[in-house]
């Protein structure tokens, strides 16, 4: 069993960075595959970014490539997402979660979810 819990989310203004965390309890951090999702008022949840087990590569949605960064550390049993260049579009509710297998977390069907952070973005 592995329990998730998402922060640094905040008010910023459009074209500020934030970081968010992603602390997980449990020795098992480093075994699965590492995502992070959002989900904006009214819309679907989506996924942002997959990372493997080892950190060693990671996987981007179209919508975030280039902007978004996501890292784990999995001595700290943590997972990052840099976030840079925000837009008032990148306001949404974040989460991570932690699956078997990449697949699991593109097809939003993880084995473990965290809880949400709240990002807004003012223009």
């Amino acid at each position: 069993q592995i329990q998730l819990v998402a922060s640094g989310g905040g008010l910023v203004q459009a074209g500020d960075s934030l970081r968010l965390s992603c602390a997980a309890s449990g020795r098992t951090f480093s075994a699965y595959a590492m995502g992070w999702f959002r989900q904006a008022p009214g819309k679907e949840r989506e996924f942002l970014s997959g990372t493997i087990a080892s950190g060693n590569s990671t996987y981007y949605a179209d919508s975030v490539k280039g902007r978004f960064t996501a890292s784990r550390d999995n001595a700290e049993n943590t997972l990052y997402l840099r976030m840079s260049s925000l837009t008032p579009e990148d306001t949404a509710v974040y989460y991570c979660a932690a699956a078997r297998s990449l697949l699991m977390l593109e097809v939003l069907n993880p084995d473990h979810w965290g809880q949400g952070t709240q990002v807004t973005v003012s223009s």
